[in-house]
């Protein structure tokens, strides 16, 4: 008999999903899952955790493996419509995700972002807004800068807008549609 991996298993899965709650409930927080990931990425270990037979699911860029979609169970489609939407974050973002509506906000997409390095690396992102004491800096390798440009026009019409979850081999981060991102000086 087959073992699964340990990122299918309730146990894994209910850890992971207390670190997500901490990474968006204080945005630029890095969350290490390394205990949790047994050789998978962070990217495939969070969407193991969180989808299931309910969530719709866009991969534009071709992250998931087709052996991964009958064990997330759940529903593919389009960039413009889904729930969740997984990426390269060496690509530019080349679609328009939902943003939710005056009505129900909470419809705006959650971005998962595969990066090279959360936590260190040549771009330095300076964070502010709920959730963060005070400010807080980022580093980040492996981001295409087209991604912060983009995200300044999605989160522009608050309360509408997307949530961001970068994430490298073993750690994630969250950025809040709230949470104010300032590069070299510009806002973003």
């Amino acid at each position: 008999m087959m073992k699964a991996e340990s990122i299918w298993q309730a146990d894994v899965q209910q850890r992971v999903f207390r670190e997500l709650v901490e990474a968006f409930s204080r945005p630029g927080d890095i969350r290490d899952l390394s205990a949790c990931v047994d050789g998978a990425s962070a990217q495939r270990t969070v969407l193991a955790t969180l989808m299931d037979g309910e969530m719709t699911l866009a991969d534009p860029h071709g992250q998931i493996a087709e052996a991964d979609w009958p064990l997330l169970q759940a529903k593919p489609g389009a960039t413009e419509s889904a729930r969740y939407v997984v990426a390269n974050g060496h690509r530019a973002p080349d679609f328009q995700p939902p943003l939710g509506s005056l009505e129900s906000p909470e419809f705006g997409s959650t971005i998962l972002i595969e990066v090279d390095s959360v936590g260190h690396g040549a771009l330095s992102l300076d964070l502010a807004g709920p959730g963060v004491d005070g400010r807080r800096a980022l580093r980040l390798t492996g981001l295409h800068p087209d991604w912060l440009t983009r995200r300044a026009d999605w989160v522009g019409g608050f309360p509408l807008g997307v949530d961001l979850l970068l994430s490298d081999a073993t750690r994630i981060v969250a950025l809040a549609r709230t949470t104010r991102i300032r590069i070299s000086g510009e806002a973003f």
